[in-house]
């Protein structure tokens, strides 16, 4: 299933191969409620595969050691490029390991079997298991003037650290190439009431709105979004703060902001939040962020400098504000999902 309920195609907290040969973990599209998913793994842990003290469970390892060990896993084989996960503790609980972990600012649990063999998310895990061959990284695609897809969700925190990062690389490049920001979400239907996305419809709201406004107001598009992830974002969970915050912020820029609301949910935002499932598929972009520069997935740090040299290998000739050095700091990641 794509998309439904509070997901995407590839789960956070479950697993999926990406095109570089890696499992995904975190924020991708097709969850199915990873706290729940966990559950459900525990249950079926117990009561399925027979593993609460069977036989079947190898020799108990120490704690620390199997946490040290699913950490090491996942930051080889579960996490984004560029980045990891870092151990905050290791508790027993029902026959299993839980190893509580931050990844870019945020707190997950990952659970192992007390043999360390199993590693579960929302779907199992073999660590002992043979990791898939990487498929080597594509050569930047050369055009006159590269065309940028930075596909996100409107309340996912590295969708919004990624559109806080690109923001400098927009404002140097933005004349010379083609930027948008794009959205993931499945459609199953043919109104907007019909489309979902990871952090349910309060996001199916904005990124439709979003989408309107680069339609409508496209020389506003990026300072609303900029002024939406500083003062909105962070109430995304609060719907009467959010809806106040979000007119404030049209009102500041002189959007009309009934304008947006009738484009937003009707069928114009519908075609546009179609359009941008469809692309996501053709490209492949199933986690919030991918950023796709000709046709090409970048896999790399988040940070204005780092998206800036990617964009810049993608001119047939490099303009000179590709001379000038941006920021090397990632924006942080706030909120949670």
């Amino acid at each position: 299933m794509k998309g439904t309920g509070t997901a995407g195609d590839k789960p956070a907290g479950n697993t999926g191969i990406s095109s570089s040969g890696k499992e995904t973990v975190f924020f991708s599209k097709g969850m199915i409620a990873g706290i729940l998913g966990v559950v459900v793994i525990i249950i079926v842990l117990f009561f399925a595969t027979g593993m609460n003290g069977s036989s079947n469970a190898g020799p108990v390892v120490p704690a620390q050691k199997c946490a040290d060990t699913a950490v090491a896993y996942a930051n080889a084989n579960l996490v984004q490029p560029g980045t990891t996960v870092t151990l905050d503790s290791v508790t027993e609980e029902h026959e299993l390991y839980r190893i509580s972990v931050n990844y870019q600012s945020q707190s997950f649990s990952l659970f192992t079997s007390k043999d360390c063999t199993l590693l579960f998310t929302t779907t199992p895990v073999n660590m002992a298991a043979p990791r898939p061959t990487p498929a080597p990284t594509k050569a930047p695609v050369k055009t006159v003037r590269p065309t940028v897809d930075l596909y996100s969700m409107a309340f996912c925190p590295f969708g919004t650290q990624a559109e806080t990062a690109i923001r400098p690389v927009y404002d140097l490049l933005g004349s010379k190439a083609d930027f948008r920001i794009r959205f993931i979400t499945t459609p199953t239907g043919t109104t907007i009431d019909t489309v979902s996305s990871l952090h349910g419809p309060a996001e199916v709201k904005e990124d439709a709105f979003q989408v309107c406004v680069a339609k409508t107001q496209p020389t506003l598009y990026w300072e609303y979004v900029r002024l939406f992830n500083e003062q909105c974002y962070p109430q995304w969970t609060n719907t009467a703060s959010l809806d106040t915050c979000r007119k404030n912020v049209t009102s500041l820029l002189k959007i009309n902001h009934a304008t947006i609301e009738t484009c937003s949910q009707g069928a114009d935002g519908f075609s546009l939040l179609q359009s941008d499932s469809e692309a996501a598929d053709r490209d492949g972009a199933f986690s919030s962020p991918t950023l796709i520069i000709n046709g090409v997935e970048y896999r790399g740090a988040r940070t204005p400098e780092a998206y800036k040299q990617a964009i810049c290998n993608s001119f047939e000739t490099a303009p000179e504000e590709c001379k000038t050095t941006l920021s090397t700091t990632a924006a942080t990641a706030s909120g949670s999902c």
